[in-house]
């Protein structure tokens, strides 16, 4: 296993700045080399509006007093109760040497996961422009709201095999804000790397001088394998009491025949205890989900998984022994036409401590049954 051994402040801002200086010589040193002889880019750009909308019920069996469900669940996040999940409205910019994208959104999975930026910063599902930076087109930059390079399920439902979100997903960041490198040598590969404001921000914290980082790669041979490793090097404090995070995200897709297909990932991270320190804490999360087509309409997918999380880096409870859960879960699917999406799932999440509430006082076991209805506009 690869993982970063990088130890100090100190370092960590000579990486950041550093890698920041190359980005920025090497956009403009490309740019102005190839800007004036391609005449592509005087080819006239392609405008297309689409939106995507995900309606949902959860029944939570624990009955939780306040509407929202769990601290550390970013989606379908509400107790008996019919809800927007989230809705957006996108409009995008096409061309062969450069792009952008615009969209909206709404919905509860945006009030929970967008609740540290500024009201209308909350809005922005994404908002970024990217360039071609060579003739093959296989360079790009792209730079604003953008979707996070982690992990292999989105906010979007129709991306994902499971109605609810793997607690390694809902855990780390869904969107970034910054700069994106990407490089294609060839239809198998994609290296990237990316400058941000920190882990899943708009906006940095206040107080927090230190940039991140962070790279992705991407093999996919052909449409049975795909295999990826993202990482994160930043920090999630000011600078008074900065913490640094180190964080590797892997997953691999395996398509076995016409009706079978697995999915395996692993995230695994460490944070300093204090500022300086040469202690970290541990986080670490494995996940397998297997999906069968049982037809045209209908699929259904199975999910086991773990979260550890003990000095609760990532997922404090103030518990003894932190967040240590289990989950298993059972997904059917019915799509009668490519663009309309409609779930049922059962999820069952059981922790070591009592971390979970219920009507009266706390539980360490959480059993729900949800349903939703999507549908994506194109």
């Amino acid at each position: 296993m690869v993982f970063y051994s990088l130890r100090t402040s100190n370092l960590s801002w000579i990486v950041v700045k550093t890698a920041r200086n190359i980005l920025v010589f090497l956009l403009l040193t490309i740019q102005l080399c190839n800007a004036q002889s391609d005449s592509s880019w005087l080819e006239k750009p392609r405008l297309n509006l689409s939106g995507y909308a995900e309606v949902y019920y959860v029944y939570d069996f624990n009955q939780p007093q306040e509407g929202n469900r769990q601290s550390f669940l970013y989606n379908h996040n509400r107790h008996n109760e019919v809800n927007l999940n989230l809705g957006f409205v996108k409009l995008g910019l096409e061309h062969t040497k450069y792009r952008a994208n615009l969209a909206l959104q709404s919905g509860t999975y945006s009030n929970d996961n967008y609740a540290a930026e500024p009201g209308l910063l909350q809005g922005l599902f994404e908002a970024n422009i990217g360039v071609s930076l060579n003739k093959m087109n296989n360079i790009w930059v792209d730079v604003g709201i953008l979707p996070s390079h982690i992990g292999f399920e989105s906010a979007i439902a129709f991306d994902n095999w499971t109605m609810t979100r793997s607690l390694l997903a809902e855990n780390s960041p869904y969107f970034l804000s910054g700069a994106k490198l990407s490089y294609s040598p060839s239809k198998s590969w994609m290296i990237a790397g990316l400058i941000m404001n920190g882990w899943q921000r708009i906006q940095r914290i206040i107080g927090n001088s230190l940039l991140s980082i962070g790279s992705q790669i991407t093999y996919f041979p052909n449409e049975f394998l795909k295999v990826n490793w993202s990482t994160f090097i930043g920090t999630n404090d000011p600078d008074v009491t900065r913490r640094m995070r180190y964080f590797n995200n892997f997953f691999g897709q395996f398509q076995i025949n016409d009706r079978f297909s697995f999915m395996t990932g692993f995230d695994i991270g460490t944070q300093q205890k204090f500022i300086k320190s040469n202690k970290y804490d541990l986080w670490l999360s494995p996940v397998m989900i297997g999906r069968f087509n049982i037809n045209k309409y209908w699929k259904t997918a199975i999910r086991a998984e773990y979260y550890h999380d003990k000095a609760g880096s990532i997922i404090p409870t103030e518990s003894i022994n932190g967040f240590q859960t289990t989950g298993l879960s059972l997904t059917a699917d019915y799509s009668p036409a490519q663009n309309i999406l409609f779930r049922i799932e059962a999820r069952r999440l059981s922790s070591q401590d009592k971390i979970f509430e219920k009507k009266l006082g706390l539980t360490n076991h959480n059993f729900i049954l949800g349903t939703s209805l999507s549908i994506a506009m194109k």
